[in-house]
C-alpha cells in the first residue's frame, strides 16, 4: 500500500467515530505534528503559543473531518493551522510592524545552516550570526508576509499550494512574497558587515 493509499484508508478509519477512530487520527497526527507546529510557530513566534495552536489545530481537524473532500490532506491540515494561528493573534490584537528576494540561507529549514568543514572559527561566528540577524528580520515580518514567505522560501512550497494552504489567491501569494523579500533585504542593511560582498550597499544606497 502506497502512503497516500494508507493515509486515505487512515482517513477514512478516523471518520468512523468507533474505538479505532482515535488511533487512527493520531497516527495521522504523528505524521503531519511537525509540519503543522512549523507553520505555527512561524506565524506565532512565541513556542508556547505555536504549540496551542497546533494542539487547536488538530482538534479542530478530527471535529470537521467530513469537510475534508480529497486532495492533499497537509494542505488541508496547514491551513487549518494557518486559521487558528491568525484568529489567535487577532484576539490578541498582536500585529508586528514590518513587512518581505533572494536570502542568504532561505533553502534552509529553520534558516540556519551548517558551517563548512573548511570554514574558521571567524567565519563561521560571523555566519551564525547572519543567520540570527536573518531569522530577526523574518521575526518582525506581519505574520502575513511572514507566512508566505516561509511557505515559499523556507519550506519550499509552490505558489498554488501556499495560496490554497494560507487561503489567498494566486496574486497575492506573489505580492506579499515580493514585499516580503524587500522588507528583510531593507532590515539587513541595518547589518552590512555580517552580508556576504554581492549584498552589501554601494555608495550609492544600492545592493551590489
Amino acid at each position: 500500500m502506497s502512503i497516500s493509499e494508507n493515509e486515505q484508508a487512515l482517513i477514512q478509519q478516523a471518520r468512523r467515530g468507533d474505538a479505532p477512530a482515535l488511533d487512527a487520527f493520531n497516527a495521522l497526527v504523528l505524521r503531519y505534528q511537525d509540519s503543522v507546529y512549523s507553520l505555527s510557530v512561524r506565524i506565532m513566534i512565541d513556542p508556547a503559543s505555536a504549540d496551542d495552536v497546533t494542539q487547536t489545530a488538530f482538534i479542530t481537524a478530527y471535529q470537521r473531518l467530513d469537510t475534508y473532500q480529497g486532495g492533499s490532506f497537509k494542505a488541508w491540515l496547514l491551513k487549518i493551522a494557518a486559521n487558528q494561528a491568525y484568529d489567535e493573534l487577532r484576539r490578541r490584537k498582536r500585529r508586528p510592524s514590518v513587512s518581505v528576494d533572494e536570502l542568504p540561507g532561505a533553502d534552509s529549514d529553520d534558516g540556519a545552516s551548517l558551517p563548512d568543514a573548511a570554514d574558521t572559527p571567524e567565519q563561521i561566528s560571523e555566519a551564525n550570526e547572519l543567520q540570527r540577524a536573518i531569522r530577526s528580520c523574518i521575526d518582525r515580518l506581519t505574520p502575513d508576509y511572514r507566512a508566505v514567505l516561509v511557505m515559499c522560501d523556507v519550506d519550499a512550497f509552490d505558489y498554488t499550494t501556499t495560496a490554497e494552504t494560507l487561503g489567498i489567491a494566486l496574486g497575492t501569494v506573489k505580492s506579499r512574497l515580493s514585499r516580503a523579500r524587500s522588507n528583510v533585504r531593507d532590515c539587513l542593511r541595518g547589518v552590512p558587515e555580517l552580508l556576504p560582498m554581492q549584498f552589501r550597499l554601494k555608495d550609492n544606497g544600492k545592493i551590489s
